[in-house]
């Protein structure tokens, strides 16, 4: 819940949604008191199960792991600390409770996904900048699965966090994860280093 999960971040972001993260007191409602057990929830560790998240959730933890245990409530801005933006609102970050020290080895893991020889995003991977993320493939039971991937750059200061997902689309490594590092790519050097990559994503077709 510290990492902003199941609730909305009631800022000026419409549409927003909770998402859910079920307590004990959704379970027993569903089960009956007594009546669930660790065999009844364990596939919540593989991303099945009661709880369900939004995509900006999603990319509000991987500020969260870029900051190693904090973020900033999002918001609909052009920029944040400018002349121009003076709203002190913006600028309260919110700390999980989670012991910074704990999220050095996520980064590091992250970092592999990239950089690992059996990194899931290896052949995404931008020369020069060390992305962190992770692959993911929701499994969909009304049709192909999603794929998606967070991510967040450079590792030594970050200053870009994201979630992306496409619906129907397969495997994260496939879809999301180029999709991602081709963001990274414009945004950190406002221009794309890889042209080939960038002429896959707009030729396909994601909708059949």
């Amino acid at each position: 819940m510290s990492l902003g999960f199941g609730k909305k971040f009631n800022t000026d972001i419409p549409f927003e949604t909770y998402g859910n993260i079920p307590s004990t007191t959704y379970f027993n409602k569903i089960y009956g008191v007594d009546h669930w057990r660790a065999l009844t929830v364990r596939s919540l560790a593989i991303g099945q199960g009661e709880i369900t998240v939004t995509p900006l959730q999603l990319a509000n933890m991987s500020a969260i792991i870029a900051n190693k245990g904090f973020y900033y409530p999002p918001h609909v801005v052009r920029a944040i600390g400018s002349p121009d933006n003076t709203n002190k609102e913006y600028e309260k970050p919110v700390y999980s409770t989670i012991n910074a020290v704990h999220f050095n080895v996520l980064q590091e893991a992250m970092l592999e996904v990239f950089e690992g020889s059996h990194g899931t995003a290896r052949w995404a991977k931008l020369e020069g900048i060390k992305i962190c993320g992770k692959t993911g493939t929701a499994q969909n039971p009304h049709g192909k699965d999603h794929s998606m991937f967070i991510s967040f750059a450079p590792l030594e200061n970050p200053r870009i966090a994201m979630s992306v997902i496409v619906e129907n689309a397969g495997f994260g490594s496939t879809w999301a994860a180029p999709i991602s590092s081709l963001m990274i790519d414009k945004y950190l050097n406002d221009s794309i280093s890889r042209p080939d990559v960038e002429q896959r994503i707009l030729e396909a077709d994601l909708i059949h």
